[in-house]
């Protein structure tokens, strides 16, 4: 009797153990299962890889279209918007009309006109621009321009601009991007100019210069201005500006009742011409190219009065 009770109890526990361990597989099973779900659900939600991946990141992090198309040689900034409001500019073979786009040419396919943006090396001029020398790039009447001065014009362009009438020192390059902050009047790049004009100033007068003048477009004003030499017919005057609206020295003398004779350009930022011959040119060093984009870099204009105008690329 007790032998039959004891196997009694033996098959009951063997039962038990059986039971006890299905549970724990089945709850192993469960456990399998809701973690390969969750993998899964983490794996669908997880980033793109490989280039696909980069190429998100460049539309999110990447340089602006329009910086891109400048520093490879474009024009300025103002000129690539306008190729990419044209319809002309693709991005992994897709249109781009978008002014804010980002991309990054190092991972994605930039194109212009269907032809894949060049990877350029950046050339710096300083050029003594001679009197009678157009500063645009292009002239139907085939007169005489500045970047015909230095090698490889066409492919060139120059920072800003003097007038016909003007002299003195311009730059000529193909970094879009540097010749943007050069010439827009938010960074307020100082320029520094000798000009002769017919009779002598008054201080009174010198002082209505840097309070400032109402011109057609705007309210001008210098950031220095002072008296180098006077003679008996003329006055040379040293003149700082931190703009560079069309003709703006000129008309501004013209409302003190003072006709410009001749204006030279001699600095740009810490840029000096020196004694660069007229019509010569010259590369720029590597210090005066980091020195350009350094004070580029940190300069903003710092004079709430004055209405800066929407161009920027002026004459002077």
């Amino acid at each position: 009797m007790n032998t039959l009770k004891e196997a009694v109890q033996a098959l009951v526990a063997r039962r038990a153990d059986w039971h006890l361990n299905s549970v724990r597989s089945t709850g192993s099973l469960k456990g399998s299962a809701t973690s390969e779900v969750k993998m899964t659900h983490r794996s669908h939600n997880s980033k793109p890889r490989g280039r696909q991946n980069r190429q998100l990141a460049s539309a999110q992090t990447g340089e602006r279209l329009q910086k891109i198309l400048a520093g490879s040689g474009y024009g300025s900034r103002r000129q690539c918007e306008g190729l990419i409001l044209e319809g002309r500019v693709e991005v992994d073979r897709k249109v781009v009309v978008e002014l804010g786009t980002r991309a990054d040419p190092s991972v994605q396919d930039v194109r212009v006109d269907g032809e894949a943006i060049p990877r350029l090396k950046l050339i710096y001029y300083l050029v003594n621009k001679p009197p009678g020398t157009l500063s645009t790039n292009r002239d139907p009447a085939g007169r005489s321009r500045v970047i015909d001065l230095v090698p490889d014009g066409d492919q060139l362009f120059t920072v800003g601009r003097l007038d016909r009438s003007s002299e003195g020192l311009i730059l000529v390059t193909n970094d879009g991007d540097l010749t943007h902050r050069l010439s827009h009047p938010r960074f307020g790049i100082e320029k520094t100019y000798v000009v002769e004009v017919h009779g002598h100033l008054t201080d009174q007068k010198l002082k209505q210069l840097r309070k400032g003048i109402h011109l057609a477009e705007a309210f001008a004003q210098v950031v220095r201005a002072r008296v180098k030499r006077s003679s008996k017919n003329s006055t040379t005057l040293e003149i700082i500006l931190n703009e560079g609206r069309n003709r703006e020295i000129r008309r501004m003398l013209a409302r003190v009742g003072h006709k410009v004779m001749g204006l030279k350009r001699v600095a740009l930022g810490p840029l000096k011409l020196g004694e660069i011959p007229v019509g010569a040119y010259r590369q720029l060093t590597r210090d005066e190219v980091r020195a350009l984009r350094r004070i580029s870099a940190t300069t903003s204009r710092s004079q709430p009065s004055q209405k800066k105008s929407s161009s920027t690329r002026r004459r002077t």
